[in-house]
């Protein structure tokens, strides 16, 4: 796409739709081009609340962008600077983070796990060649295009990229998420693109497994254990992986960068490239299981750390302490925080975080990097992050709506009324059989259940949501689709399950969800648990 005149205006261009995600100073909204009907994710800058460093932050990301246009990388489209306002116009991907999408698979082996890293070491030496480092590659920033099977990997947050000449190694400041961190970061010695192979080792190990080869709670032994490169391959969920995927990690987890293997070089290991006769194909449920609770884990830490900052609730000197010869470590943040030196000086004797672009995101499903420096994140950040601005707000608000909407039936489980009321608003509307196809609005038709049957024809209720799909509907409201599935056991001990379909309608007042419509099908009503309940 040619890049448009200076005098061209965004408003010319592209038509303004819904708000994905925001940080401090920008917000990334859905775009319409009117020329095309194309729609784009346009990230909007205040640039008038930017540092003159944060600028050419902003300035250093969108060059480096423009530069990359290849099918792996979420791509800039357009650059347009106005008076107080500074717009990039970016691929809108709606396919999530590639690591949820491995988990919601029927099926997953080795060879999805090779074709996996392919697309990710494409684009890395899509970067490379182009002389761009990317400096923080990790599972957050690995995104895909759509929710089609077979979408493709897009590599997205540039907020941390450096260029480079050639082979250059320099001291470029430290930088980086710890767990992702190469042995030569955290050693302060001159690093350029071997950098981004070790973290694509790192990211490999957890496709394999689906936790990581470098872990401790106590940043100083994580960091001792990376510059020692001390991992192995324990028994027995390591048995089942081929050799030569374990020689592939081997040499990207190389801890002397220049004997560390080249993406080019990586893309013609056989495991990659002869996929088809190397790499096992049955299925790792182990894998999958484990790599739940490590995205349950970064995003639970994520969103743990992403409200402390956002609240400015504590010191920040239990983050920053000073070693013995002078430098400054991180204590206390998880392994999925971003880090860049030059904003750690800016911590360092204050109270709070200092305010940089995109400090004080919302929540996050997404593992909430505390950015030093790395793009729309909840700590000291420079409004470069796309992935992180279009996926966490909104994926945290779409956590909330699934627990608020737990909540509100394990209190019709229990038959708790009052918890029923808390969550509901007091006019709530609904369709349900129960009320022979009509609308039926307020509290009183719901009450008449938990008075007479909810908890009196049953032993024990459990419900679980099956295949909850959240849409946002901007900032304060959401609308929720599941299956709901009920057991049960009756009077009699004998075991039931029903099931039905049901939306419902959230709206946020006053920083709290409200449960404002419902609609419910079904041939077995989840009021009426046993036959008795109709005698």
């Amino acid at each position: 796409m040619a890049a448009p005149a200076a005098c061209t205006r965004f408003s010319d261009n592209y038509d303004l739709k819904e708000e994905l995600g925001k940080g401090a100073f920008s917000v990334v909204r859905r775009c319409v081009q009117k020329s095309t009907g194309l729609e784009f994710a346009a990230k909007i800058i205040n640039t008038k609340k930017l540092s003159a460093r944060d600028f050419q932050k902003l300035e250093r990301e969108a060059r480096i962008c423009r530069k990359l246009q290849h099918p792996n990388i979420v791509r800039l489209h357009d650059s347009i600077q106005e008076e107080n306002f500074h717009y990039l116009v970016f691929d809108l991907v709606t396919g999530g983070e590639l690591f949820e999408d491995i988990v919601a698979r029927e099926f997953y082996s080795e060879a999805d796990a090779s074709h996996c890293i392919q697309q990710i070491l494409e684009s890395v030496n899509h970067c490379h060649t182009n002389g761009v480092v990317h400096r923080d590659l990790k599972p957050e920033n690995l995104l895909l295009a759509s929710k089609a099977k077979g979408a493709a990997v897009k590599l997205a947050d540039f907020g941390l990229a450096i260029e480079v000449q050639g082979e250059q190694h320099a001291w470029f400041g430290f930088a980086g998420t710890p767990g992702y961190l190469s042995p030569e970061v955290l050693k302060k010695e001159p690093y350029g693109k071997p950098v981004d192979i070790w973290a694509c080792g790192v990211i490999l190990y957890i496709l394999l497994v689906g936790y990581p080869p470098f872990w401790d709670e106590d940043q100083h032994r994580l960091y001792a254990q990376i510059k020692a490169g001390a991992y192995d391959y324990p028994s027995p969920e390591w048995d089942t992986v081929t050799p030569e995927a374990k020689n592939l990690i081997n040499q990207m987890l190389t801890v002397n960068p220049s004997k560390r293997i080249t993406a080019s070089e990586a893309l013609k290991h056989p495991w990659i490239c002869q996929r088809e006769r190397v790499a096992s194909i049955v299925h790792r449920q182990e894998t999958v299981d484990c790599l739940k609770k490590f995205n349950a884990r970064r995003k639970l830490k994520g969103a743990i750390l992403t409200t402390m900052l956002a609240t400015r609730n504590f010191s920040s000197r239990s983050i920053i302490t000073k070693k013995g010869d002078g430098s400054q470590v991180k204590e206390s943040t998880d392994s999925s925080t971003t880090l860049e030196d030059d904003d750690i000086k800016g911590i360092v004797g204050s109270c709070t975080p200092p305010q940089t672009p995109a400090a004080a995101t919302t929540p996050t499903s997404k593992s909430a990097p505390v950015s030093f420096g790395a793009g729309a994140k909840p700590a000291a950040t420079s409004a470069l992050s796309l992935s992180a601005v279009l996926l966490q707000g909104a994926q945290a608000r779409k956590q909330e709506v699934i627990k608020m909407t737990e909540q509100l039936l394990e209190a019709i489980n229990v038959g708790d009324y009052e918890a029923y009321t808390k969550i509901c608003d007091p006019h709530l509307t609904a369709f349900e059989p129960e009320a022979l196809g009509n609308l039926v609005e307020g509290m009183d038709f719901h009450k008449f259940y938990f008075d007479n049957v909810v908890g009196k024809n049953c032993k024990a209720v459990n419900t679980t949501i099956l295949n909850p799909t959240v849409h946002l509907l901007g900032d304060d409201a959401a609308c929720i689709a599941y299956v709901r599935l009920t057991q049960y056991m009756d009077k009699q001990g004998a075991a039931h399950s029903s099931q039905c379909e049901e939306t419902r309608i959230w709206h946020k007042r006053d920083n709290k969800w409200q449960n404002v419509h419902f609609h419910r099908s079904s041939s077995s009503p989840p009021f009426t648990f046993a036959p008795s309940a109709h005698k």
